[in-house]
């Protein structure tokens, strides 16, 4: 890969069809401070998008809003969830309950607190979107966030729900 293309990629966004490949397990928390393995989400027979994300990231944020405006429908057509993980540090994770709150974000929300699922995943910077199918494999990847990202990402959902 070139400087240019490299530098492209990592300005505009990279999306990558992945070889099916399973979910790593790695402990996340929910809001309630609950523990969750992930390798458990997407195997509900639902297609399932997830979505880290952090307080402090404007595109990350850009991205949830936009997605939002789609969601009801993605749910009605296809039976989609979406599961918002934020990897928000101690410092700023007391943020993550209140700015879910002010956005109106419909979203499961679960925190990477201790970077596990991140590192399992390679994911080195957010936004970063996975696709899993139903059976809970990742089949598609997405880094950054440009406006319209979130109409590819429904055609993703559209391929893998047929």
């Amino acid at each position: 890969m070139t400087k240019t293309t490299l530098l492209f990629a990592l300005l505009f966004g990279v999306t990558a069809l992945a070889a099916q490949k399973p979910m790593p397990s790695a402990t996340v928390k929910t809001l309630q401070g609950a523990s969750l393995d992930v390798n458990t989400l997407g195997k509900d027979g639902k297609v399932t998008v997830i979505s880290f994300w952090a307080t402090w990231c404007s595109p990350c944020k850009k991205e949830l809003d936009a997605i939002k405006d789609y969601y009801g429908d993605w749910q009605k057509q296809y039976g989609v969830e979406l599961v918002a993980i934020s990897v928000d540090d101690a410092r700023t994770a007391a943020k993550i309950p209140a700015m879910v709150a002010e956005k109106g974000w419909d979203y499961r929300i679960l925190h990477d607190f201790n970077k596990e699922f991140q590192q399992k995943v390679n994911v080195t910077s957010v936004p970063h979107t996975l696709l899993l199918d139903a059976t809970g494999q990742i089949v598609w990847e997405h880094v950054g966030y440009a406006p319209g990202d979130e109409l590819e990402l429904e055609e993703q959902i559209k391929k893998v729900s047929r």
